[in-house]
């Protein structure tokens, strides 16, 4: 018989270069309209198909995180149907607007299609907003409450710093503080940007509509966005997700790597990036 085959799969982070909360259905569930882009950093897991599912973390960030089948990379492998031998090496803070548990879910799930040669399963919805566009992680607009995800096929190179100050803001809080639910959305039609200066200066009159109710829960996300303003490389700063990471967008990547530098704060996470 052979042995299982074992697979190996990045999850990179997920930044909302925009978040506008355009509604909220019956259910509770609130309707997004997300431009999103993926940064080069990212967890890594490894899976093996097994008769049981278990979970070992390793990596900086891994510390206080369960183990156990509350674990969203545990339910991705119950939702695929294969019970799974994975090991997780986490680098992304949790709780912290950047999509890390969603992503690990959506690499779990590519790493078991890809394993066991069956189909990614549909409705991935139901297992959290924020898999169907960590799924194919590329650039895409995000729609509906998470289920409408329509590839961005051509964007301009972009980089930037993402700080994350160690504070956790759990989502359903950050939307409990909403003081409104019925934003206006984004163009319909999305424009086609030539360059990078040209997407920076669209975004800029675009928002996240959680980055206020975030900074009431963690006033921190507004000091780190204030240095973040502060620097002469910023080209746009803005909070990611629900929080409490932010980024700031630069011209080149030796931007980014220099600002990350003079971000020396010991207590916050920092990263240059280039996003895809």
């Amino acid at each position: 018989m052979a042995m299982p085959k074992a697979v190996q799969e990045d999850a990179p982070a997920k930044i909302n270069l925009t978040l506008h909360v355009t509604g909220q259905r019956d259910d509770g569930f609130h309707l997004l309209d997300s431009l999103v882009m993926f940064a080069d950093v990212c967890d890594r897991l490894t899976v093996t198909p097994s008769e049981t599912t278990r979970l070992t973390l390793t990596g900086p960030m891994a510390e206080g995180l369960p183990t156990g089948p509350e674990n969203l990379v545990c339910r991705a492998a119950e939702f695929f149907g294969q019970p799974a031998k994975i090991t997780l090496e986490k680098h992304l803070p949790a709780m912290a607007g950047i999509g890390g548990g969603s992503a690990d879910a959506a690499a779990t799930l590519r790493a078991l299609s890809r394993a066991t040669g069956r189909d990614l399963p549909a409705d991935t919805e139901r297992l959290g907003a924020d898999i169907p566009v960590c799924l194919p992680a590329r650039a895409s607009r995000m729609q509906g409450v998470g289920e409408h995800v329509a590839p961005i096929a051509e964007m301009p190179e972009l980089h930037g710093v993402l700080v994350n100050p160690g504070a956790d803001i759990p989502t359903p809080q950050a939307f409990t503080r909403l003081s409104d639910r019925h934003n206006a959305p984004m163009p319909d039609a999305l424009p086609k940007w030539r360059d990078t200066a040209a997407l920076i200066d669209w975004l800029r009159v675009m928002r996240n509509d959680l980055e206020a109710p975030a900074i009431q829960i963690a006033p921190v996300v507004a000091k780190v966005l204030s240095v973040l303003r502060d620097d002469p490389a910023c080209q746009l700063a803005r909070m990611s997700g629900s929080g409490s990471t932010c980024f700031a967008l630069v011209h080149t990547r030796a931007e980014a790597e220099a600002m990350a530098n003079r971000l020396a704060e010991p207590d916050w996470w920092v990263q240059p990036v280039t996003f895809a």
